[in-house]
């Protein structure tokens, strides 16, 4: 696995950095916003890990470089700070993952391997144009449209629809919403599914007289065009 760390902090870096790499991983380190961004366009990788706090571009600024310019790279953020908006500001612009500070090593690795083995798995779904009524979703163009009108979504948007359409005529839990959706174990965040679910019905179904999203009551959601 190769990553880019991304810490300033030079006792934490070097201390992760030698880690990682006694684990058989392939590790870059830098310490600044700007040089990140110059080793992101010029390599391949793995996985990527952010600090949120960084000099020159912070670590959310990273991120929405990253998803701008389209790389599907797993990101992993570290951050002392723990409060719910901070990890929904986070994960919303991109990260998969939030690791709060202090944490153990070995959580760090297994966290690793998790978003590597979830990217691996990802590469294998189909990934062409996916129907659901008058909805075309085409995950490589990363283009929506509804009876020919191209709809603009967030990348959390993108994601929970390619996973509704992926589970078509289906039920799906919040709680796999989460899991595969926000890639965390359980829905903290209160309502946060519910949010981006309504903003999700805002643009597919609002305006529509079919709508194609539906809520299954005490089960989760599903979309279907039956």
């Amino acid at each position: 696995m190769k990553i880019l760390l991304v810490e300033d902090d030079k006792r934490l870096g070097e201390s992760l950095s030698t880690g990682l790499q006694e684990e058989g991983f392939f590790v870059i380190w830098v310490n600044d916003g700007y040089q990140a961004r110059d080793e992101i366009a010029q390599d391949q990788w793995d996985v990527f890990i952010f600090d949120v706090m960084l000099p020159g571009l912070s670590g959310v600024q990273l991120c929405e470089y990253v998803r701008f310019k389209g790389i599907k790279i797993p990101i992993l953020m570290l951050s002392a700070l723990g409060e719910p908006e901070d990890k929904i500001k986070a994960l919303d612009t991109g990260a998969d993952d939030y690791l709060v500070k202090p944490f153990h090593f070995n959580e760090l690795i297994s966290r690793l391997k998790a978003l590597k083995r979830r990217a691996d798995q990802y590469k294998e779904i189909n990934r062409g144009e996916i129907i659901c009524a008058d909805l075309k979703f085409d995950f490589l163009k990363n283009r929506v449209e509804r009876a020919g009108k191209v709809i603009e979504l967030s990348q959390k948007e993108f994601k929970l629809l390619h996973f509704l359409l992926e589970n078509k005529g289906s039920v799906v839990s919040r709680i796999s919403i989460f899991q595969q959706v926000w890639q965390l174990p359980q829905d903290t965040y209160t309502n946060i599914i519910d949010v981006y679910i309504s903003y999700l019905r805002n643009k597919i179904d609002s305006g529509y007289e079919q709508k194609l999203i539906r809520t299954i009551k005490g089960r989760g959601y599903m979309i279907t065009d039956a």
